[in-house]
């Protein structure tokens, strides 16, 4: 693949791809995390997926190798390391490549069409994690502050969701550092979710029912 899509591009945004190898020696210096199904990974610059593609199929070779042989789990699982993948783009190509991407490898994994529930599901959750904004501004292109959705598998096929705003997680290490008036406090007793939901099923994430 080239690193460049054009020199305008370049010039506008300092786009430059970062090549299939060196992502890979990048995620092996997080090896157990890449490989740890809720470990959540933000991209703030994901383009078209390069770092996050990789990503999720480490995750997804983990989802196989723990629970193979239970394609209840294996599912939900599935939907889980998609979960935990999240990007930030400014580039409204990037972005639609990127979870087109994304759902592309998961749909493969699982061998799913859009016909089916999980594959719906997995394309309403790429609708919230990969997000149409600028990192630098925290905000989406529309104005919005960005939504940072933290999803949880809490077993027998629901999910709990829950959003908190980017601008205000990206806090959390002033406050927690040494010597902080904050840092004897509790980071659940500072940062609160703006929206918590009820857990929800595939079904109801297939319908954009979360």
């Amino acid at each position: 693949m080239s690193l460049i899509k054009s020199k305008k591009r370049v010039a506008d945004h300092g786009e430059v791809f970062t090549p299939s190898w060196l992502v890979e020696r990048m995620l092996d210096l997080v090896k157990g995390e890449t490989e740890r199904i809720d470990a959540r990974f933000l991209e703030p610059a994901c383009g078209s997926g390069n770092f996050l593609v990789p990503v999720l199929q480490r995750k997804l070779a983990a989802v196989e190798s723990r629970f193979g042989k239970s394609d209840f789990e294996r599912r939900h699982y599935a939907l889980l390391a998609l979960m935990c993948c999240y990007g930030i783009e400014l580039l409204a190509d990037n972005i639609a490549e990127c979870r087109t991407n994304m759902l592309e490898v998961f749909a493969d994994y699982l061998s799913v069409s859009e016909a089916d529930e999980m594959y719906r599901a997995a394309s309403f959750v790429l609708s919230l994690n990969l997000v149409h904004g600028d990192a630098m501004t925290m905000r989406e292109t529309s104005g919005a502050p960005i939504n940072v959705v933290e999803w949880g598998y809490i077993g027998k096929g629901k999910f709990q969701r829950r959003d908190f705003r980017l601008d205000v997680l990206t806090g959390m290490a002033s406050f927690s550092a040494k010597g902080s008036l904050f840092a004897r406090v509790g980071r659940n007793e500072i940062f609160e979710p703006t929206t918590t939901y009820p857990p929800m099923t595939v079904r109801d994430l297939a319908s954009g029912n979360a």
